[in-house]
C-alpha cells in the first residue's frame, strides 16, 4: 500500500486547472502480472488518444478556480484493455471544471497488454471474443478496488480541494461503467459515492444486480443503436433502481452508437453532458 503525490500546475485561456497526479493505494495480485510500463499513444484504430497496460492506479485532478463543492471521479472506457483518456476522460474533466465541478480522471488497472492494447482487443474481438472475457475476469475486481480507493481518497481529502464530502460522484464509460457499478455493489461507509453516472455501461461484463438498500441517485446514459447491445442492459439497470424506489434517471438517445463520449457527431447525444449537469443541479445540489 502506498500513496505518492506529484504536483504540476498550468494555465488555460479561461480557467486555471491545478493538475495533480495522485497514485492510489492498491493491493497486489499474483494472478495478474504486467510487463513494461503504462503506455500512452494515439490509436489509429480508435481514432483517439488512449492509455494501456495500467498496473498502478492513479488520478489526475482538474480543479476549477471557483469550486462549487461537487466532485466527479471519471472512469474512461476501453474494454479494460485501454482507456479512452481524452474523449471519455480529460475532455469530460475540463468541461466539468468549467462548471465549477472538481474532476478526477481515474486510470484504473487494465488487462496486461504489449505495445498496442487496442490492437489486441480489436483482433480478439474478431477472432476470439471469449478470450476478451477470460482476460477481463481477473482484472475487473482490481479495477473496482481502484474505483473504491479513488472515492476514499477524495472523501478523506475533501477539505484540500474545497469539496463537499457528501457530493462525490462517480461517472464511468463502457468498461468504466462496469467499474462504476462494481463500486456501487461493493461500497462501504467511507467509499460510497453520493451519485453515479454510468454512460453506456458494459453490463455484459458486470451483470445488473439489485440496487443497494441505500443506493445513491443514478443517471444512466446510452444510445439505442449501441452496436455492443448495451441499451437493453442500461434499461435493466435503470429498472433495478426503479424496482426499489430509488432515485434514477435515464437518457436513452435513439442514435449515438458506442463510445461517443465528448466526440461531436451532430446528434442530440452530443449534449449528454449538459443533460447530466442539469440533472446534477436538480438532484445533487439540492441535497443538504
Amino acid at each position: 500500500m502506498r500513496t505518492i503525490f506529484l504536483g504540476l500546475f498550468f494555465c488555460t485561456t479561461s480557467i486555471i486547472f491545478a493538475q495533480k497526479i495522485i497514485e492510489l493505494p492498491f493491493n497486489t495480485n499474483d494472478n495478474v502480472q504486467w510487463k513494461g510500463g503504462e503506455k500512452a499513444y494515439y490509436s489509429n484504430i480508435w481514432q483517439t488518444d488512449v492509455v494501456t497496460n495500467v498496473s498502478i492506479p492513479t488520478m489526475e485532478v482538474f480543479r476549477p478556480n471557483e469550486p462549487n463543492g461537487t466532485s466527479v471521479i471519471i472512469a474512461p472506457g476501453g474494454g479494460l484493455y485501454a482507456l479512452s483518456i481524452k474523449s471519455e476522460g480529460n475532455d469530460v474533466a475540463k468541461w466539468l471544471a468549467e462548471k465549477g465541478i472538481t474532476a478526477f480522471v481515474l486510470k484504473y488497472r487494465l488487462v496486461p497488454t504489449a505495445e498496442d492494447g487496442v490492437k489486441e482487443i480489436s483482433e480478439e474481438g474478431t477472432s476470439n471474443p471469449q478470450k476478451i472475457m477470460q482476460r477481463v475476469e481477473p482484472v475487473l475486481p482490481l479495477s473496482i478496488e481502484d474505483g473504491l480507493a479513488a472515492i476514499r481518497y477524495v472523501r478523506a481529502n475533501a477539505s484540500e480541494y474545497n469539496i463537499n464530502p457528501q457530493k462525490i460522484g462517480f461517472m464511468g464509460f463502457s468498461a468504466g461503467g462496469a467499474v462504476t457499478m462494481g463500486v456501487v455493489y461493493n461500497y462501504n461507509e467511507d467509499n460510497r459515492p453520493n451519485f453515479i453516472v454510468p454512460v453506456y455501461p458494459w453490463t455484459t461484463a458486470l451483470p445488473v444486480q439489485s440496487a443497494p438498500e441505500d443506493a445513491p441517485p443514478m443517471l444512466v446514459i446510452c444510445a439505442t443503436d449501441d452496436p455492443l447491445g448495451l441499451a437493453a442492459g442500461s434499461v435493466e439497470l435503470y429498472s433495478s433502481w426503479l424496482k426499489r424506489n430509488k432515485n434514477a434517471g435515464l437518457h436513452m438517445y435513439s442514435k449515438g452508437g458506442h463510445g461517443f463520449g465528448m466526440k461531436k457527431q451532430d446528434l442530440p447525444s452530443d449534449d449528454w453532458i449538459q443533460r447530466f449537469y442539469d440533472w446534477s443541479e436538480l438532484e445533487i445540489n439540492s441535497q443538504k
